[in-house]
């Protein structure tokens, strides 16, 4: 709970002292066609960020957009986070808020995530410059090269850790994944091995996360305070891996992001700024790639009919590689096409990114809507992931509705975001999740204990996911 009071501490600092800066409601003059969408803005200073954050916390948080929803339609205005938001849970008015250029609306980010990210972050930056780091690190996460060295890097990362695991203790399924999960973007990033400087680094990334959602003070002793000292000290460590690489000469053919940027001809491309974004990019490593893992797991164990038929799929590949005398190539992982619909429907069902806020940079009118320039637009993807109109028992989990139907492209799954800020890692994840699954349920049968999942700040498992294992073949 405090990261609850955290938030809402947050919330109300914001909205007090930006309110009359960012919130001057403006008039909408008549030559308008399109109206303001239904809505209100809640209470005075506060807007409706305290019952925002309230349901946030419930195992329904789309319930604050359901009760909205029912009343002023799929597109609504409010007031979260000291500004005026257009709320959209529509999918149509979703893809084109994604797919819109900067001309039209731009990242908007609390304010303390915006001091650690700074300015230079890949997640804020706009127009060519994005452009162009996003499909450098893009086109790198799509090569053969990449893929197979993440293979190679999670079949020895997964192997190290289901060999400590034992059958009187339980095992901690967050945890083990957040572990083999940063250890191997991190490889991918900057080539940094397990070791004294990976133990360094986790640490000072845990103290920089602590203050993504928090207070806007950076006075020494705050918590924002302390994960700048700590990314300082993050991005000292890549600087120094940096200029090393510059001293002994670029290699060629690049081995990991830092090779690809370092490449690059582009004056754009400082050393300070591609030592700030590998910090910045570490995050999935640390939050959404584990925790697809851990949701997957989840959900496999509330479900046995689905864990029994994933299980056969992969031990029947297992068999078929041992007696060809090959591993598994990342092409194997990923042609496994049950298990893409169980990680499909994981993505659907666990909603590890919400939603996306965007700033109009000028009015915007879209499917007789009107988003007046300046405001906010929350693109709540959690809404549409679980709209009954676009899923079936959208709260069940059920992989087998992807097999007869190709959604996975269409506006009403977006679970990586889209456009020109579409997730370059979201092969890579699917990826990593693949092998994951693969290696536990061919090795392991597990009794899980009771959990539940938390959705914000963050999502995870509030008991970290225990479960019980034995491996196969034990009596």
């Amino acid at each position: 709970m405090d990261n609850m009071w955290v938030v809402l501490g947050t919330a109300i600092f914001l909205s007090a002292i930006i309110l009359y800066r960012n919130c001057r409601f403006r008039l909408i003059r008549s030559k308008h066609r399109s109206p303001l969408p239904l809505g209100t803005l809640g209470l005075p200073f506060l807007g409706e960020t305290i019952e925002f954050v309230s349901f946030a916390y419930s195992d329904r948080p789309e319930s604050f957009m359901d009760k909205r929803r029912r009343i002023y339609g799929k597109v609504f205005k409010s007031h979260i986070f000291g500004s005026p938001t257009i709320v959209s849970t529509d999918a149509e008015v979703t893809k084109f808020v994604l797919q819109s250029d900067a001309k039209t609306f731009v990242p908007s980010y609390p304010k303390s995530l915006t001091e650690l990210m700074g300015k230079s972050s890949i997640l804020l930056i706009n127009g060519s410059l994005q452009k162009r780091i996003h499909g450098l690190i893009g086109a790198f996460f799509k090569s053969p090269h990449l893929k197979a060295q993440i293979t190679r890097d999670m079949h020895k990362y997964v192997q190290q850790s289901l060999a400590n695991w034992k059958d009187d203790t339980p095992i901690y399924i967050q945890d083990e994944t957040k572990n083999i999960a940063f250890q191997v973007l991190v490889k991918a990033l900057i080539s940094l091995d397990p070791g004294e400087e990976m133990e360094l680094l986790k640490k000072q990334f845990q103290e920089f996360i602590s203050g993504l959602m928090s207070l806007p003070i950076k006075i020494p002793g705050t918590k924002l305070y302390r994960s700048l000292q700590a990314k300082k000290k993050m991005v000292k460590l890549v600087q120094n891996i940096i200029q090393a690489r510059r001293h002994s000469g670029l290699s060629t053919v690049p081995k990991d992001v830092v090779d690809v940027l370092l490449n690059d001809s582009s004056e754009q491309l400082t050393d300070d700024l591609i030592a700030d974004n590998m910090i910045d990019m570490m995050i999935p490593g640390e939050d959404s790639v584990p925790v697809l893992m851990t949701l997957a797991i989840k959900y496999l164990s509330d479900c046995p009919t689905a864990l029994q038929q994933l299980t056969e799929e992969n031990l029947k590949m297992k068999k078929l590689k041992q007696q060809l005398g090959e591993p598994l190539s990342w092409s194997d992982y990923l042609s496994l096409p049950f298990t893409q619909t169980v990680i499909t429907e994981t993505l659907r069902m666990g909603n590890i990114i919400i939603g996306v806020m965007r700033k109009a940079m000028k009015d915007v009118e879209i499917k007789g809507y009107l988003i007046p320039k300046g405001w906010c637009v929350f693109t709540y993807f959690r809404s549409v992931h679980l709209d009954e109109n676009h899923y079936e028992w959208p709260y069940k989990f059920n992989p087998w509705r992807w097999q007869d139907k190709d959604m996975v492209s269409s506006c009403s799954f977006t679970p990586f975001g889209g456009g020109q800020r579409l997730c370059p890692g979201l092969d890579l994840a699917r990826l990593e999740a693949s092998i994951f699954l693969h290696h536990f349920v061919t090795q392991f049968r597990w009794v899980a204990e009771e959990d539940t999942i938390v959705n914000f700040p963050t999502v995870r498992m509030k008991r970290r996911m225990p479960i019980w294992v034995k491996r196969r073949g034990d009596p």
